[in-house]
């Protein structure tokens, strides 16, 4: 038996769900049903997928490595369906998590669709963006969240992977002593205030909580503040913060790699198909990846592991 896609929509719902009764509930089939699917992926997988719990499911490295390859297939396919005979005329409402690339980003989408009026909303929450798509308040947006963490979307909503995965990076003092080093050792930080990640309920807040719990320490999340407001805070030693591979920092800031990369994050273009056809999201897509990418490269501390990491690359 070879792979279906019904196989990587199912693995990808216990896992979001957490349990096969909460998994079966929102496939719309029994839980023996779903059962039965999960052991002949198993059996073609060659091993457990999932550990079960008094709370639930948990999914075993081969299940997550799963998971993690199912996401961006089903994304893909999800797009290439999305809104093939939606319009293409009249504005465009774009939304967008706070990046280094927002401006020259916004340049690029507002060339590509000349004639078109683009209007920009950023927002350090994807979840709240995901709502505004859901709404009919923005029609297309770029969503980051934790590697680990779903932001659910309805049926209407297409999505493409922009990029699959990146390392989370972390900004602190310039004159802090672990600044001069290529990377920085999570477990090093233990003693440090933080500042809440923006998008906390994108799971950037869990998975922290998660890394340091593994680094050996419970972090101390003192401050929460508006993206780019804790500069200050970070510049004069009171606090660091995770940010995305791309930042620049600023005057006395310094940005480096955690050793090990303990945290990852993706980023997803999504749209409304009522109001944005493929057309206009696959031109949109092209110019959301090429000003990443032109981030990418324009950062020192980020462009070796770019780089090095073509398999992170967007996917052409």
């Amino acid at each position: 038996m070879d792979l279906e896609i019904r196989h990587l929509r199912a693995v990808c719902t216990i896992a979001e769900a957490g349990s096969l009764s909460q998994g079966a509930a929102r496939l719309g089939i029994s839980q023996p049903s779903l059962s039965t699917l999960l052991q002949r992926v198993e059996r073609v997988v060659g091993g457990r997928l999932f550990e079960r719990s008094r709370v639930g499911v948990v999914p075993t490295e081969l299940g997550e490595d799963l998971v993690r390859r199912a996401r961006v297939v089903l994304a893909e396919l999800d797009g290439l369906g999305a809104g093939l005979g939606a319009g293409t005329g009249g504005p465009v409402r774009f939304g967008t998590v706070h990046m280094e690339c927002v401006t020259p980003m916004f340049d690029r989408v507002e060339r590509s669709l000349a004639g078109a009026r683009v209007s920009m909303q950023i927002e350090p929450s994807s979840a709240v963006l995901a709502r505004a798509l859901t709404s009919g308040n923005l029609d297309i947006a770029v969503l980051g969240a934790a590697e680990e963490h779903d932001i659910p979307l309805p049926r209407e909503v297409g999505q493409r992977i922009i990029v699959p995965w990146v390392p989370v990076y972390v900004a602190l003092s310039a004159e802090h002593p672990l600044a001069g080093g290529d990377e920085v050792p999570l477990a090093g930080l233990a003693g440090e205030a933080w500042i809440c990640p923006p998008g906390a309920d994108d799971g950037s807040l869990a998975a922290l909580r998660a890394a340091c719990r593994q680094a050996g320490f419970t972090p101390d999340v003192r401050f929460e503040v508006p993206s780019g407001g804790g500069r200050r805070l970070i510049a004069t030693g009171r606090a660091v913060q995770l940010v995305e591979p791309t930042s620049q920092g600023g005057p006395g800031i310094a940005v480096r790699p955690l050793a090990g990369e303990p945290m990852r994050i993706r980023l997803v273009l999504a749209w409304h198909r009522e109001r944005v056809g493929w057309e206009q999201a696959n031109q949109v897509y092209g110019e959301v990846v090429a000003a990443y990418a032109e981030q990418a490269m324009a950062s020192p501390v980020f462009r070796p592991w770019w780089q090095e990491h073509t398999e992170a690359r967007p996917p052409a």
